[in-house]
């Protein structure tokens, strides 16, 4: 059972050094905005080692948000690979348990592009790149997110990745679970778990209802037996 980094309005150090004796894993948001960054230093990654040591807690960790590995825009493309890569490098020593990707697409919406065909195309380049730098692919996750999964599907499978399915945004983008689950538990190493409350995701679970969340619990029963997380995706 795992949470963010971001639930005291602290740094990395001080959510992990509150958090570790609640969860058995940390989801480190990361960001790299406009000249703002939250990416870990040396010094940063002792103390969350120190912590993993001391507690036996894990780390998962997120790509900043604003990766567009499918972009046509090559600059930008490029960019977002190494900002993978320096975010690979940085976090190496915690010996991540899994790390989240997400395949943003040119738009938001049920179609993530208006050129589905060079979006995947694309997509599979910038993937290819960071798998041969050393990106393991059976801990990287991606994502579920606006679009059906079923769009990418074909380039997780082909290169052996694992799938981080996001449960709120299945509800929130309006997705039933249960064919998710039958279609992709067993490769599922994350969950994300959240809430919808007043039109915003990433809030308490009790407004999940009491039915959907059994199913989900239930899954674990039927799929294999590999260590997964599941993260309560809230930032507070």
């Amino acid at each position: 059972l795992g949470t963010t980094s971001y639930v005291f309005p602290a740094g990395l150090v001080a959510n992990a050094d509150a958090l570790s004796c609640l969860v058995d894993d940390i989801e480190l948001v990361l960001f790299e905005i406009e000249g703002n960054s939250n990416l870990p230093d040396p010094e940063t990654i002792r103390a969350l080692r120190s912590h993993a040591r001391a507690s036996g807690l894990s780390y998962t960790v997120h790509f900043p948000s604003g990766i567009r590995l499918g972009t046509a825009d090559e600059g930008v493309r490029r960019k977002s690979v190494e900002t993978c890569l320096r975010v690979f490098e940085k976090t190496l020593p915690l010996e991540p348990a899994a790390y989240i990707l997400h395949f943003e697409g040119d738009q938001r919406g049920p179609v993530p592009s208006g050129d589905m065909n060079r979006w995947l195309a694309t997509l599979q380049h910038s993937l290819d790149e960071l798998l041969r730098a050393g990106l393991p692919s059976d801990s990287t996750c991606v994502e579920s997110l606006d679009y059906p999964f079923e769009l990418v599907e074909p380039i997780v499978m082909d290169r052996d990745l694992s799938i981080c399915l996001d449960i709120g945004h299945l509800f929130f983008y309006g997705y039933a679970l249960a064919p998710y689950l039958d279609r992709y538990a067993e490769r599922c190493r994350v969950f994300h778990l959240h809430g919808i409350e007043e039109g915003e995701d990433h809030r308490h679970i009790r407004s999940i209802p009491h039915s959907e969340l059994s199913h989900f619990l239930s899954s674990f029963d039927s799929a294999s037996d590999c260590r997964r997380i599941v993260t309560l995706e809230v930032f507070s």
